[in-house]
């Protein structure tokens, strides 16, 4: 890793560091535990603090595995691996790339849904910051307690709508932690970058504001002026402390999501990935089935079940898509069909739209149901983003196969309990035609001695590379065509071998490569369109390659 990619003090490089003993064991970005070498421990000071025995990181990363699977639940799992971050990074990073598949839905979906409805209990030490309305007009101040002043990276969230789960609050710190954990893992940004937030601006859920264990202010949520007011300064300070940083905006409530994107996205480099993100994959993934269907993005009828940010988000970049191929942007949009929870998105409603849904209010009789929805369109593919569990029924999918020999279903939802639909109800319900992919992972099926297995439309294939990008090049903006090159990239790395199982995304064994190639096109990008602050290299792939972070021990002295 190229060391002036390291923020100072992070590095294991060039100066050891001037802490010993305990202090070196309390720090998880230079701890190394029982693997400190006899000369390292009697340099600084770690004789008598550590057992005598010298470890090698094989045997450390078998013991943790080991530990791992010793328990008995998956929170408790996510606690023992969380345990192990603020401990010791290096190895905790080590033990999540090497069994990604394994680990990836301990330390974020599925499990981190429920780690954050009992966050309040399971919270055992600080990691991120807590900004909340009380540190109002000394924000800035707030972010300089940050131990690290080289933050490039931060996750945000105000807590309101958290996965599918709605309003948790401070609670909702989880997500931002995990998306961090995510962006080293996979894409190897130093942790040392990275920076999670919870803007506490209270929470409308009751249950919590009675809760014994809950952690955050016990008052409504703050909105309108107070909450607006509120974020313009969290961005300027941002902008002032960290003026290198990338933000990336996360489960915050519709009536917010958008317009704070559009608000501060070219003032600040930033992008919400609910909305770009979720876009992105799942563009992706139809991208990848159209291999297997046959068909062009010109010959889709694509149906959302849920309007929120997610949904719309995906039919903009759909529309970007096919108007790249030559489609009019009122062409594009008539391929996109949503049901909300007031019916079929038609003109004439009767309800007053959001600015979001307006673009794709068609004409049409207005139907009040996704099954009639169904059977009045006669899509080619159904995608939910509703939250909304088990809302793909038997006759939906019937139906979607009745009308297609190969109907491409996307079950979004996050955590697995929300999914619309499993695997196994698809594939049966299908005769196994259908192509399916969720937000959450599900095992592979076998239906007449046909093994299907289920893609994994997580958004974890696209931000970290887009991140990592951003991050390479000095974007200045994060534009919504860089999401669609991302998609295009991570279709293309769909190998007949996937689809020969019906899967749409790459193994996640690969994300990591995923990763470095996405971020090769967003950097390019970012170059082409004179938005990179940083000097542009002869090869891009290799110099973005240099910076990732790999964990690995290395001598201090």
């Amino acid at each position: 890793m190229n060391p002036s990619y390291i923020p100072n003090g992070l590095s294991a490089w060039g100066d050891p560091p001037l802490i010993t003993g305990p202090q070196v064991l309390t720090n998880p970005l230079l701890n190394k535990g029982t693997a400190f070498s006899e000369h390292e421990r009697d340099v600084l000071g770690l004789r008598g603090l550590l057992p005598p025995r010298v470890f090698t990181i094989e045997e450390q990363l078998q013991r943790t595995l080991n530990s791992v699977r010793r328990k008995q639940d998956n929170i408790e799992k996510y606690i023992y691996l969380t345990n192990l971050q603020n401990r010791n990074e290096v190895l905790f990073y080590r033990l999540v790339i090497d069994h990604i598949e394994e680990m990836v839905p301990l330390i974020y979906t599925p499990t981190v849904g429920q780690a954050c409805l009992e966050y309040g209990s399971i919270y055992r030490r600080p990691r991120g910051m807590f900004i909340s309305l009380r540190e109002r007009g000394r924000i800035a101040e707030i972010l300089r307690h940050w131990p690290q002043p080289g933050v490039r990276l931060i996750v945000v969230t105000d807590g309101e709508r958290i996965l599918g789960l709605g309003d948790l609050g401070a609670l909702g710190m989880g997500i931002p932690v995990g998306k961090l954990s995510l962006y080293t893992a996979c894409a190897g940004v130093h942790p040392g970058y990275c920076l999670p937030i919870t803007l506490d601006v209270g929470t409308d859920n009751a249950t919590l504001q009675d809760g014994e264990a809950y952690i955050g202010l016990k008052e409504k949520r703050a909105r309108g002026a107070v909450y607006d007011e509120f974020v313009d300064e969290f961005v300027r300070a941002v902008k002032e402390v960290f003026p290198k940083a990338l933000l990336q905006w996360e489960d915050f409530g519709n009536s917010n999501a958008f317009r704070l994107l559009g608000k501060y996205r070219k003032s600040l480099p930033s992008f919400n990935d609910d909305i770009q993100g979720t876009a992105s994959v799942a563009l992706a993934g139809v991208l990848a089935a159209l291999r297997l269907t046959q068909s062009t993005l010109a010959q889709q009828k694509i149906l959302f079940l849920g309007a929120g940010e997610a949904g719309t988000g995906i039919a903009d970049l759909y529309c970007a898509a096919a108007m790249a191929g030559g489609m009019s942007e009122a062409d594009a949009r008539s391929h996109c069909w949503f049901v909300d929870s007031k019916g079929l998105l038609v003109k004439g409603r009767g309800d007053k739209l959001p600015s979001h849904k307006e673009p794709y209010a068609h004409d049409h009789p207005f139907v009040a149901t996704l099954t009639e929805a169904v059977h009045a369109l006669k899509p080619t593919a159904l995608i939910g983003v509703s939250g909304q569990a088990q809302t793909f029924t038997q006759e939906i999918v019937t139906a979607m196969a009745k009308y297609n020999a190969r109907p491409i279903i996307f079950a979004l939802s996050n955590p697995t309990s929300k999914a619309e639909c499993t695997a196994e109800q698809v594939y049966g319900w299908s005769e196994g035609r259908a192509i399916y992919a969720s937000g959450s992972p599900f095992p592979a099926v076998t239906l007449n001695g046909q093994v299907h297995v289920p893609g994994q439309g997580n958004n974890i294939y696209i931000f970290p590379g887009v991140g990592l990008g951003a991050l390479a090049s000095e974007a200045t903006e994060v534009t919504d065509a860089m999401f669609l090159s991302a998609a295009q990239t991570l279709a293309s790395l769909v190998e007949p071998s996937d689809l020969a199982v019906g899967r749409v995304y790459p193994p996640l064994t690969k994300i990591r490569d995923v990763s470095l190639q996405i971020a090769t096109a967003v950097a390019d990008s970012a170059h082409r369109l004179g938005l990179a602050r940083a000097a542009r290299p002869a090869d891009i792939e290799a110099d973005i390659r240099g910076r990732m972070f790999e964990p690995t021990y290395h001598d201090y002295l």
